[in-house]
């Protein structure tokens, strides 16, 4: 396994490398306009407890590297509802019809968000706790990119909004770093796995394919905010108040 860590933290460092994160760090923009791509994240952050609780977490295993997971997937499942909150507080919770709401959910700007749940899954629903292992520590590498800018972002609309953003800043980022697995037993732990050479190659797919998709999405998430800048958003929610109103 220590090989397959060692992999990951490369492909760590590249995917910090990306458009989006630079836009994030962008100052001459504002900060609210720096996340106006948190609508284009819902399907994957609403599908993460899911994926915790019916494709990571497997209730009564004898297994030692599952029951890693297992404690994971407790700690990491109820993060929705700050996601929920921040996009009140960011000011993207406009009203919209159900069906609409559908439209934009499964809609071609969000298709790459909707299948990152379904690749998680598609390697990890009858894995080897391994290969879950391998998922789930790229994940993490990946949030620790997104959530180590995203809450300097929100650092900054705190000075002016005085509000609490909770899924975008230090709360999340803090709660991240917190993890069991990031103590010092547990990854000596982890690097201490032997992964039979099946194990490795269907690791090191699955830390390749999860990287890949997640890079993908930044350019989407990069696409929807230069396509959805934070003033036609305000736009929109004032043109929906407007027409209930009538």
């Amino acid at each position: 396994m220590e090989r397959i860590l060692t992999i990951i933290e490369a492909k760590k460092q590249q995917f910090a490398q990306l458009d989006l994160f630079y836009f994030m760090q962008d100052r001459s923009l504002k900060p609210e306009h720096r996340l106006s791509f948190a609508p284009c994240m819902t399907h994957f952050v609403m599908s993460f407890s899911d994926l915790n609780k019916y494709v990571l977490r497997q209730e009564n295993s004898n297994n030692k590297i599952q029951e890693i997971v297992n404690k994971y997937t407790y700690e990491d499942d109820e993060h929705w509802p700050w996601f929920l909150t921040d996009i009140d507080s960011l000011g993207f919770n406009n009203s919209l019809l159900f069906s609409d709401m559908l439209r934009f959910i499964w809609g071609e700007e969000t298709k790459i968000t909707r299948q990152i749940a379904y690749q998680v899954a598609g390697y990890c629903l009858k894995a080897d706790a391994p290969i879950k292992i391998a998922m789930i520590q790229s994940l993490e590498a990946m949030a620790d990119v997104f959530f180590s800018i995203s809450s300097k972002i929100t650092s900054e609309l705190q000075a002016t909004t005085k509000k609490e953003y909770f899924y975008f800043g230090n709360l999340h980022l803090g709660v991240e770093s917190e993890h069991s697995m990031n103590a010092k037993k547990a990854k000596e732990q982890l690097n201490s796995i032997d992964l039979t050479e099946i194990q490795y190659r269907e690791a090191l797919e699955a830390v390749e394919q999860i990287f890949n998709i997640f890079s993908k999405w930044t350019y989407e998430l990069l696409a929807y905010a230069h396509n959805h800048p934070i003033e036609l958003a305000l736009e929109e929610k004032l043109n929906t108040t407007l027409v209930m109103c009538r």
